[in-house]
């Protein structure tokens, strides 16, 4: 598990996201803020953040899911900072109040829903002005080279394909359908540095930084990562923002402003 103050020491997975998002709370130090979660499953952020003192409603379409977030919670001592709302991304503008969240998570949300651009343009009504919004996103060239890595060679050889003929992104080849995944009977959509940017922008949002996240975390063997686990974490958190290591990590993490 991984978490932040209050909890346990983020590790190399998530240390880029937790990072961004201990900035953004620091411009506004010792203020409660309200914070919604869209697919915050069991709590693996708004526990911590709780636990920080913002109030933290999670927004998810598993009520077991719920049910652990509930625990979770309640074993953390911040049952009364934490809800649970049963729903999903594409229906956030009729679960959540207007203008009535300080910051929003959508992480690994906009690859399954079946509008990307409608949930952002929900998450953009429901925020204050200047409010943020934490966006992770499945990278498609990280996905590349994972693919090739693994000795998926003709899989990788697709998507690079796709890629060149203009398909990548929001709607191409590794996604673009309702549901995603092996449910769905199609692959994730997955996106890059310029469609991710450019769809969050067209929201209404002021993109303010994209960082890679897990840029070698998922390709390199696992008694390394055990091996000497802060080294990892330190070249997480320096290559997550450099070109072209941010460019291959296995996710995208966007923090855009909702214009004043």
């Amino acid at each position: 598990m991984e978490t932040t103050r209050g909890g346990l020491t983020p590790g190399p997975r998530t240390a880029v996201i937790w990072s961004a998002l201990r900035a953004e709370l620091d411009r506004r130090p010792g203020e409660p803020l309200s914070v919604i979660d869209v697919g915050g499953g069991t709590g693996g952020f708004a526990v911590p953040l709780a636990q920080s003192g913002h109030r933290v409603t999670v927004i998810d379409a598993s009520p077991d899911a719920l049910a652990s977030l509930r625990r979770r919670a309640v074993d953390a001592g911040v049952a009364d900072l934490v809800s649970g709302v049963q729903g999903d991304g594409d229906q956030l503008a009729t679960l959540v109040a207007p203008q009535s969240a300080d910051l929003v998570l959508c992480h690994s949300v906009l690859e399954e829903v079946d509008d990307p651009a409608q949930v952002l343009a929900s998450i953009a009504a429901i925020l204050r002005a200047g409010g943020a919004a934490s966006v992770v996103v499945a990278n498609r060239r990280g996905a590349i080279l994972a693919k090739a890595l693994a000795g998926h060679i003709s899989a990788a050889v697709d998507l690079l394909v796709d890629e060149s003929r203009g398909a990548g992104g929001a709607g191409g080849a590794g996604g673009g359908a309702a549901g995603g995944g092996a449910a769905g009977g199609k692959s994730q959509r997955r996106f890059d540095t310029e469609s991710a940017s450019a769809l969050i922008a067209a929201a209404g949002f002021d993109v303010e930084s994209v960082h890679g996240v897990r840029v070698i975390a998922d390709i390199i063997p696992g008694t390394l990562v055990d091996s000497d686990a802060q080294a990892l974490l330190n070249f997480e958190l320096i290559a997550a923002d450099r070109p072209p290591f941010r460019d291959i990590a296995t996710q995208l993490h966007l923090l855009a402003r909702r214009a004043g």
